[in-house]
């Protein structure tokens, strides 16, 4: 499938072939949900710890006698009923994180990428570079574009002055090819590639 190359100023540089291998991959929202829980589930720090009722710091005097108050046996004021209690079977320290295979992995980026392109929210820039790390220079290109949220994908090395550039602009996100990743993809509404980001992602999903 043929796209067009433009620049960043709006002008056509010509055209790119598309693999339907990677970008013409019918729709599966159930593969895009597999793999997006995966990598939130990959973020997850599982650091969340409640205190039991023996690491609660508090006295374990018995609160009253046993026996001719008319009321409920209790122990120490640790117990979970108690104010300032131990939390029974609270969260503990844990690993979230869970085993994806490697062929669903790679099938659902080539969904997602499909998925923008079959939308029209995919575009192919030539490059992403800039003269100079000026960031309004960028945003004004970029309100041309009507740009608000947009994940820039380029090649494996970055030009330093894009990347300073964009990295104070609300919504829009930039990255290089070996980072690209379904949740991003999704997140966003626009997906831009440059034409060295197609042919690395199109050498890595093949």
């Amino acid at each position: 499938m043929q796209v067009p190359i433009t620049r960043l100023d709006q002008s056509e540089a010509g055209t790119i072939d598309l693999s339907p291998a990677v970008f013409e991959q019918p729709l599966r929202s159930d593969i895009l949900h597999q793999v997006v829980r995966w990598q939130l589930a990959r973020r997850r720090q599982g650091t969340h710890k409640a205190k039991t009722r023996g690491e609660v710091k508090a006295t374990t005097r018995k609160m009253y006698k046993q026996k001719g108050t008319g009321r409920a046996r209790h122990g120490a004021a640790s117990a979970p009923q108690f104010r300032g209690g131990g939390k029974p079977f609270g969260p503990k320290p844990r690993d979230h994180e869970h085993s994806l295979p490697k062929k669903v992995r790679r099938l659902g980026l080539k969904v997602a990428l499909s998925s923008k392109l079959a939308d029209g929210k995919l575009v192919v820039l030539e490059q992403a570079s800039l003269d100079q790390p000026k960031t309004r220079q960028l945003a004004e290109a970029l309100k041309k574009w009507g740009w608000s949220s947009a994940l820039l994908i380029d090649g494996q090395e970055l030009d330093r002055n894009f990347e300073l550039a964009v990295r104070n602009l609300v919504g829009i996100q930039l990255m290089p090819s070996v980072g690209a990743n379904v949740y991003d993809i999704l997140r966003r509404d626009v997906l831009v590639l440059t034409t060295a980001a197609v042919r690395q992602l199109e050498e890595r999903l093949a």
